[in-house]
Parts: C-alpha cells; sequence; structure tokens
C-alpha cells in the first residue's frame, strides 16, 4: 500500500493475471457502444466522436494496470473518454483550429414524422452544442446513460452537488434554447 498526504491508503496494483486482462478488454468491446454515445455527445460529431474513442481505447489498453478490481470499468472509461475529448480540444485550440461542432445529418426524405423528429433532433443537437463541456458530459452520463449523481460524481471524479448543480443549469440552459420546440414533437 502507498499511502497519499491526503486521503485514504491506495493500494498499486503491480501486474494484472492474464485472464483477468482478458476479461477486462472484452468488457471494454462490449462498451464501445455506450462510449461512442457519450464521446457523440460531448463532441457533436460522429468522426471526432469515433476519434476520441479511439484515443481512450488506446489509452485504457495501455494502463490497464491502472485499473482498480472491484471498481466500474464503465466509470473508468467514461472518464478517459472525457479526459481525452478534453485534450483533443486544448491540441486543437493550440494549432489555431476550431473544434467543429456540426450537427448529424438530417434524416433524409421520409414521413412528417420523421422529419419533425429530425428537426427535433437538429435542435437539440444544437442545444447541447451550446452547454459547456462539463455540463454536455453530465447530461450524456445522466439523461441518456441513466446513471444516478452518485455514479455520474464518481465517473467524473466531482462532488455530487457539483452533478447537481451543473446538470440544473444544463436542464435550464437547454429548455431555454429549445424554447417551444419541444411541443413539436
Amino acid at each position: 500500500m502507498v499511502r497519499n498526504k491526503i486521503g485514504p491508503p491506495r493500494v498499486m496494483v503491480t501486474r494484472m493475471k492474464h485472464q483477468d486482462e482478458t476479461a477486462l478488454k472484452e468488457e471494454m468491446i462490449a462498451l464501445i457502444p455506450r462510449l461512442r454515445r457519450f464521446a457523440l455527445g460531448l463532441t457533436g460529431n460522429l468522426a471526432q466522436a469515433d476519434d476520441v474513442v479511439q484515443t481512450a481505447l488506446e489509452r485504457a489498453l495501455t494502463r490497464l494496470h491502472q485499473f482498480t478490481p472491484g471498481t466500474r470499468l464503465d466509470s473508468w472509461m467514461f472518464r478517459i473518454v472525457q479526459t481525452s475529448w478534453i485534450d483533443a480540444c486544448r491540441k486543437a485550440s493550440r494549432r489555431e483550429e476550431g473544434v467543429e461542432m456540426d450537427t448529424l445529418e438530417r434524416l433524409s426524405g421520409g414521413s412528417m414524422a420523421e422529419v419533425t423528429a429530425s428537426d427535433l433532433r437538429q435542435d437539440i443537437d444544437a442545444a447541447m452544442s451550446r452547454l459547456s463541456e462539463e455540463q454536455r458530459a453530465l447530461v450524456m452520463l445522466v439523461l441518456v446513460e441513466g446513471y444516478s449523481y452518485q455514479e455520474a460524481s464518481d465517473a467524473l471524479g466531482i462532488p455530487v452537488g457539483t452533478v447537481m448543480s451543473r446538470l440544473a443549469r444544463a436542464r435550464k440552459a437547454m429548455m431555454a434554447q429549445l424554447g417551444g420546440k419541444e411541443a413539436r414533437a
């Protein structure tokens, strides 16, 4: 055990057993659709979301020894995805590139209900893109992935009160941006 100057003792994992490592990799593969959905909510762009997920998976695989057995793999992975997205934004800003926040492509043709659903989806995507990165991450975890406030708090490493206040501000901002548009659905 290694004692931190502040906080409880931390157990250092030196090397996982091969079976445990294989099982973790299989669980990571099963998480990919959820990670992509989370990254898409953060980036607003499918290509960027895929890049972020790929970067996160590479980081996780090279740092499997840092995963604490008995904790939630999905929370660990969501945190890595969020950190990868933040790193990509910082890198892009250093190169003076704007981080693209395109909305998803519209549904082509189809019935009036599909067109209306497409319009609403675009409005929601636009409202999401105007939220801060922290708020988008919480909307994706709590409202899309169904995490409890405590689970989102654990996944992002922030206090539960911060989760609640950021999520409340995000909901309020999205409702203000959507205005009367939700009545169209």
